[in-house]
């Protein structure tokens, strides 16, 4: 009964263009409640078919919406709404990196029931604290630790008895206890992508999120709901988390670049039909330094180019440098052996999208791109490289995408 329930999902409909329904859902967003659409906005997209409509995650230092073109454009607007501010307000506080200790099932209902009393038309089938008989209000680790005891401990990928599927229930003895509801015992989004943000270290994924609370802050002019304010705060608080840590982790998480094929070795089920993988352990990094006047910072630059060289040095690595200001003055390619710390000087005004219009014709393309910049200059509206923003005490990010990291003569 219990895996009956959990599937109910809206009637679905043919759909031309998913990605235009959402869009639509955004803009609706923007509208009602700006805050959380202009939130959306600095997110990575992607259409994924899945068991659930949408699912938020952070995946090497960028935060992530998925949505099924199947399963979203049958909810209704308003659902819609509910279902991406649910998703949003995940990240907010952190779901996707918090937990890791805890059972998975109890840990994805105790989130839900921590975000979901506060939104209006979420969906009926969604997890709320009241079919558990428990209080709303309560933080995820509060309600996690309640949850516990109903659920046997099963196995870690499961939920209960055996070797129960993760969202077939799993209730203890089988569902058979009274007391617990007969619906809603799974979470209503994707929570298994949540997976990805294992790659990337929460020091790392904060700043992603606290980059973009601050973007959409300052275009709502402060403007945000009642319920987060106090989170949304936190959020906009300085961080003390050290500029050269927050360096290595995302250099760290790019270096986490998975796998290649190669006919050199037999693929295990297909033989010769079929190359075989190995793991890519190079590191492949384009570092752009801005010369132009504006961001002639002797010393933190060269602090900057010191950390990046120890960096490098400590593994397998390829680094292209390029230094530019309106176009691309000089291209350096390095070798981890090789790197030294040189600076350039240069002048003129600043446009960022010479750079990343050398990225794309690299091959193979860089794991990411580092920007060494004050920010005040035309960039691209979009990019898929994971890229770090390395702005000067007085600089600005110059795009909603990235990840920013303000150098400081603080260590």
């Amino acid at each position: 009964m219990h895996a009956e329930l959990l599937k109910l999902t809206p009637k679905q409909k043919p759909v031309d263009d998913p990605q235009r329904v959402l869009e639509n859902a955004v803009v609706r967003l923007l509208k009602h409640k700006p805050f959380y659409g202009h939130l959306l906005l600095g997110f990575r997209r992607r259409v994924a078919a899945g068991q659930h409509a949408v699912g938020v995650t952070v995946a090497n230092g960028t935060p992530v919406l998925s949505i099924s073109p199947d399963l979203f454009p049958g909810y209704p607007a308003e659902e819609q709404q509910a279902l991406l501010e649910h998703g949003i307000k995940h990240l907010l506080h952190m779901h996707p990196v918090r937990g890791r200790s805890v059972h998975r099932l109890t840990w994805d209902l105790a989130c839900d029931m921590a975000i979901n009393p506060a939104i209006e038309n979420m969906p009926l089938a969604a997890p709320r604290p009241h079919l558990y008989r428990l209080e709303a209000g309560l933080a995820a680790e509060e309600y996690a630790r309640l949850l516990a005891p109903l659920f046997d401990t099963g196995n870690q990928d499961g939920a209960g008895v055996g070797n129960a599927d993760r969202y077939s229930g799993g209730l203890r003895g089988g569902g058979g206890d009274d007391s617990l509801p007969q619906q809603a015992v799974a979470p209503i989004d994707d929570h298994t992508i949540w997976r990805e943000a294992d790659s990337t270290p929460e020091c790392l994924a904060e700043q992603a999120v606290r980059d973009l609370v601050r973007e959409a802050y300052r275009k709502v002019h402060g403007d945000v709901p009642d319920d987060i304010r106090e989170v949304v705060q936190g959020w906009l608080a300085s961080p003390t988390i050290p500029w050269r840590r927050v360096l290595r982790q995302f250099i760290g998480t790019a270096g986490r670049i998975g796998r290649q094929s190669t006919w050199l070795r037999q693929h295990r089920r297909f033989q010769y039909s079929t190359p075989g993988t190995r793991k890519r352990r190079q590191l492949k990094l384009l570092v752009a330094i801005d010369v132009s006047e504006s961001t002639d910072e002797g010393p933190l630059r060269e602090a900057f180019a010191r950390e990046l060289l120890q960096i490098a040095r400590g593994r397998d690595s390829r680094i292209t440098v390029l230094y530019a200001h309106s176009r691309i003055r000089r291209i350096d390619h390095f070798r981890s052996s090789q790197a030294v710390a040189e600076i350039v000087h240069g002048g003129g005004f600043t446009d960022l999208r010479p750079v990343f219009a050398y990225a794309k014709e690299m091959h193979p393309l860089p794991a990411a791109i580092i920007y060494l910049t004050d920010g005040y200059g035309p960039a691209p509206e979009e990019m898929t490289f994971p890229t770090l923003w390395v702005l000067t005490p007085e600089g600005q990010k110059p795009a909603e995408w990235g990840v920013e990291l303000r150098l400081s003569n603080e260590s």
